[in-house]
């Protein structure tokens, strides 16, 4: 079955199946940070999806090859989803889109520290941590750096930061 689209441009093909308003959400969260089951991706996101609205958006994402779909060896009613390596190829998109943002944009420093991070490293920083994502998520050799180590506990230490300066 031949789908239609609007035009061959790459950039339209491209939002078309990602200019949605969750589906780059979606991958955020599970890139970074590494939410693998529905119910982690219903409760720990920051903008609040709603149930009905994940279960579509994983759906056009399994359908569309972004991510997949096992069931969880740890318990029989769960699933876990994992990143496809064209998933992973996001990455570059993903520092580009918050360097834009915190140039122009009103981003929490909690937030956007990853996003500083992925910027200040660039490329070399963007390949070592697609090369992590394909070892979460792919069964890949795990490189000897953790890129994800580092960015959650630069996170981490934003918030420690932030809750040192709170009054007791």
């Amino acid at each position: 079955m031949k789908e239609d689209h609007r035009s061959g441009c790459p950039i339209n093909l491209t939002l078309e199946i990602l200019g949605d308003r969750w589906s780059l959400i979606i991958i955020r969260d599970m890139m970074f940070g590494n939410r693998r089951h529905f119910r982690e991706l219903l409760t720990q996101s920051e903008e609040g999806i709603a149930s009905n609205i994940l279960a579509d958006r994983l759906k056009r994402l399994l359908e569309k090859g972004l991510i997949t779909r096992a069931d969880d060896p740890s318990h029989k009613q769960k699933a876990v989803y994992s990143l496809t390596d064209m998933a992973i190829g996001l990455v570059p998109l993903f520092a580009h889109m918050g360097a834009w943002g915190r140039r122009h944009l009103p981003v929490s420093e909690e937030l956007s520290i990853r996003a500083e991070l992925l910027e200040e490293g660039g490329p070399a920083l963007w390949e070592a941590f697609m090369a992590e994502l394909r070892a979460i998520h792919l069964g890949a050799p795990r490189p000897a750096r953790s890129v994800f180590g580092e960015l959650r506990a630069a996170y981490e230490a934003v918030l420690a930061r932030q809750q040192a300066r709170q009054p007791a």
